[in-house]
């Protein structure tokens, strides 16, 4: 049977069933998004799927509440939110939809569930405090979704469900957006593979164009690379390499000499014709034609090797 309405409940809303909703309406367009605590809504049927609200947890009957004792775990013992059940039994249809390649879903699926869904379910629990954010916790997900509640004097009818509309609006955006970067690493991790294979045991890597690499050089154990190529626009870039996603601190830094110099000053600190721009923190350098920057990324090999 076709799958007519999405019934979540009514009120006050948070980040977990706008989220589930994110999810329901890119799979089931047609339906209806029915806002209620009516029992003759959230009564299980063949064409409606109710989310975090019911009292159950069902696949099978389409209802996925996780408010009720026992409450759904993940295997380690973690606790689902509606969102977290949702993405369980309809994020690899989701990823489907999105045009995510077939030979990626299942580990964007794993990874947008670790990285995305798993804090909302424990937040919407109660099993992570907010504070863990510190000063940025304002600005969490939950947060920013739960600023857009109507205010405690709006005197319209329709406020919360009006909310929730325009929260749902905004979830989509944020989705779909960390969707389709984990989809692009997916497709620059191949591309970076090549690129490595290609460099063989040289100390520069040369990429096609600006990609996330650091994910394929720590799959591939790439440890000696020391500086990355990149053309941009009209010119190219020398980049370092940072040691991990932790820090700032560069596998090896561009020269001294070279920092914070522009155009012909920096020609004549590097004696590279078409040199332009060097970062005073020296983690990229900027050159007007590939021979020039490769001829720049060579230097700054013998720097740091020397």
């Amino acid at each position: 049977m076709t799958i007519t309405h999405l019934v979540t409940h009514s009120g006050g809303f948070h980040a977990d069933e706008v989220l589930s909703s994110v999810v329901l309406t890119r799979l089931f367009p047609r339906a209806q998004v029915m806002r209620s605590r009516d029992r003759q809504w959230i009564t299980p049927a063949a064409d409606k799927i109710i989310y975090d609200v019911g009292g159950d947890y069902s696949a099978e009957a389409q209802i996925f509440d996780h408010h009720q004792r026992p409450n759904p775990l993940r295997e380690d013992g973690q606790p689902y939110s509606s969102f977290g059940l949702i993405w369980a039994h309809y994020g690899r249809d989701y990823l489907t939809a999105m045009d995510v390649p077939a030979d990626d879903i299942e580990t964007i699926h794993a990874t947008f569930d670790a990285k995305f869904v798993l804090p909302i379910d424990l937040l919407d629990n109660g099993a992570m405090e907010p504070s863990v954010a510190g000063p940025l916790s304002i600005l969490t997900l939950p947060s920013l979704l739960g600023s857009l509640k109507p205010v405690f004097d709006d005197p319209s009818p329709t406020a919360d469900d009006d909310a929730f509309f325009v929260a749902l609006g905004v979830a989509r955006g944020f989705v779909e957006a960390m969707v389709r970067n984990l989809a692009a690493k997916a497709r620059a991790q191949s591309l970076v593979m090549e690129a490595i294979a290609k460099a063989g045991t040289s100390p520069i890597l040369e990429l096609p164009m600006g990609m996330p690499y650091r994910s394929a050089l720590d799959k591939a154990e790439a440890d000696h690379f020391l500086f990355v190529v990149i053309p941009r626009g009209d010119d190219w870039t020398l980049n370092g390499i940072k040691l991990s996603n932790d820090t700032f601190d560069q596998r090896a830094d561009l020269p001294a000499a070279w920092a914070g110099l522009n155009g012909a000053d920096l020609e004549a600190a590097s004696g590279v014709k078409g040199a332009k721009f060097c970062h005073n923190a020296r983690f990229i350098a900027v050159a007007n034609s590939r021979e020039a920057i490769m001829e720049m990324a060579n230097l700054a090999v013998a720097e740091a090797l020397s």
